[in-house]
């Protein structure tokens, strides 16, 4: 019996290979895969640093999240792996609950990312308004620039931890402690990263950068100025019994649950403690993902299938949480350093990590010379990457007022409270400032005998003409009752061919309208599209009053109010 996955798997792979690979191809993919892993592999270190946790478990979630996705996914040029987005949720996690409880909420996230794809709600995963978009992340980025401060100035702090406020404070309380050299490394690296196109053009400035406070770092070193790097701050057991320093020469290991330990099977006390971490990972990863692959798309011309890459995203988390890694996501600067090296197919991605792998094979000992403060500016420039503050900037000029309101709600909230709240408050004030505004489209408007651009019209008729939706914003305000007291009038036209949806709430006050005692002694004409009337029939189905009529146009109800009685 043949197996038929939930989603479909490996889309972006087939349709790539379709045409054949040939060498050229190869050669763009290797071009594109050497740049990008150079990149990806110190990035992976200082992300996994940021969050609490040895550089390695970054390096994992590179290495299977950036073999997994391209092999299973939706998007052609999609490089996948750790991102700074999720630096904010992440670090709280590793804080409370440690290491095992990150791999058991990650997998629940991948878990949860399968099911959407199962359920096919990729396309709907990005409908998330701009103003609530630009910022989080721009709050992220704010976020982020502060915690790489302790390692850009070498200023010792353990724990930057709590809130954003107390980080703050602690950085303030700790400046005394500056430690001119690392502070010299740090500011020469980000010279370099923000001014290295200028040097190589087409080359990633943040591997010049890194290479700049590297071979500073050993200068200094050289001259007996102790510096701090990956192998001065990190250390692992070796299988010998020994103590290494920096990152283990070694390949992530997937791991099965059982017995004790980092996974041992969890409790239901763990997982119900965990599934709302997940939940925000999961949501995280697969809208920074989609919008990615979207990015890629609108580079390199090709279309992404949104459920495989919602799906293969989910199983690279899952995979990445028993390799223990920390959480992956499509990641847009890499998608774009990949695009434009020239990569040609999903494999320029699975070759990235691939190297990122061989690296560590290879030349572990010499990873362990990078100096923390260039990390440290490695993350400073990814936050302001991710800042969009040109995008902030133009927002607060020109977009309407209710946009601003959102934008400075959801960046106010990420930095002082965090993404959660956000994203979450963000989302809900955008829905009740959108509301207002349909509800503001809803107009009235009364005509008369004597008063109206229908010549015929007698004196007892009067036309009540409603335009815009009739929901439940604005049923209060459209079908007000004693808007249509008149004593001279006796019958009324109410015009709903303006009407484009009417919900529930609209049918249910409509049909109290036409009950009421106000329009008890009127006759009334209902004027609607065929489908706003069948709605209408099937709710009034059951009133009892004769004097109601549907009709499909204001002209015919005009000429049965106006017909002489038989």
């Amino acid at each position: 019996m043949a197996f038929h996955p939930p989603f479909p798997l490996a889309v972006a792979l087939r349709e790539s290979l379709r045409g054949g690979y040939s060498l050229k191809k190869f050669r763009d993919d290797t071009i594109a895969a050497v740049t990008v892993s150079l990149v990806a592999l110190p990035l992976a270190m200082a992300l996994a640093i940021a969050v609490g946790l040895p550089p390695q478990h970054g390096i994992y979630t590179a290495i299977v999240a950036g073999i997994l996705t391209p092999l299973l996914g939706g998007s052609a040029m999609q490089v996948s792996g750790p991102t700074a987005a999720f630096v904010v949720i992440v670090a709280p996690i590793v804080a409370e609950h440690g290491l095992r409880g990150l791999i058991i909420t990650q997998i629940m996230a991948g878990i949860m990312l399968v099911l959407l794809a199962w359920a096919k709600l990729g396309r709907f995963i990005t409908v998330v308004p701009y103003p609530v978009t630009t910022g989080f992340t721009a709050g992220i980025a704010v976020v982020l620039a502060t915690l790489s401060l302790n390692d850009i100035l070498g200023l010792g702090i353990d724990h930057l931890s709590g809130s954003f406020v107390h980080k703050l404070v602690l950085l303030a309380q700790h400046l005394p402690q500056i430690r001119w050299q690392e502070a010299a490394i740090g500011l020469v690296s980000l010279l370099v990263m923000f001014t290295g196109r200028r040097i190589i053009s087409g080359f990633p400035s943040a591997i010049l950068g890194v290479a700049a406070g590297t071979a500073l770092a050993l200068l200094l070193s050289h001259f007996g100025i102790e510096v701090a790097t990956i192998g001065s701050r990190f250390s692992y057991d070796t299988p010998q019994g020994l103590i290494g320093h920096g990152i283990p020469p070694y390949a992530p290991v997937l791991h099965g649950f059982g017995g004790d330990g980092l996974f041992a099977w969890p409790d239901v006390k763990e997982l119900q403690l965990l599934l709302m971490p997940a939940a925000v990972i999961a949501a995280l990863a697969a809208l920074e993902s989609l919008l990615s692959a979207s990015v890629a798309d609108g580079l390199s011309r090709t279309k992404h299938h949104p459920n495989a890459e919602l799906g293969a995203i989910g199983i690279a988390n899952i995979f990445s949480g028993l390799a223990s890694g920390i959480p992956a996501t499509g990641a847009i600067a890499r998608t774009t350093t990949n695009i434009k090296s020239g990569a040609r197919t999903p494999l320029a991605s699975m070759m990235h990590a691939a190297l990122i792998l061989a690296y560590v094979l290879a030349l572990a000992p010499l990873i362990s010379y990078l100096p923390m403060a260039s990390l440290a500016a490695l993350l400073m420039l990814t936050a302001y990457n991710m800042s969009h503050y040109r995008q902030f900037y133009r927002i607060l000029r020109i977009a309407p007022r209710h946009d601003i309101i959102v934008l400075l709600v959801c960046f106010g909230l990420t930095v002082f409270i965090d993404m959660v709240a956000g994203v979450a408050i963000g989302m809900l004030l955008a829905a009740v400032l959108f509301i207002q505004r349909i509800s503001a489209m809803t107009e009235i408007h009364v005509e008369e005998g004597g008063h109206s651009r229908h010549l015929a019209l007698p004196e007892n008729v009067m036309i009540t003409h409603i335009s815009g939706p009739l929901f439940f914003a604005t049923v209060e305000r459209v079908l007000d009752r004693t808007s249509f007291l008149r004593s001279r009038i006796d019958t009324l036209i109410l015009d709903l061919q303006q009407v484009p949806l009417i919900d529930m709430s609209g049918l249910v006050a409509m049909k109290q309208l036409l009950t009421s005692d106000t329009l008890a002694r009127k006759t009334v004409y209902l004027c609607a599209k065929p489908d706003l009337l069948a709605k209408l029939t099937l709710k009034l189905a059951d009133v009892p009053h004769p004097n109601i009529h549907l009709v499909n146009s204001v002209e015919t109800a005009i000429t049965a109010a106006t017909a002489p009685a038989a």
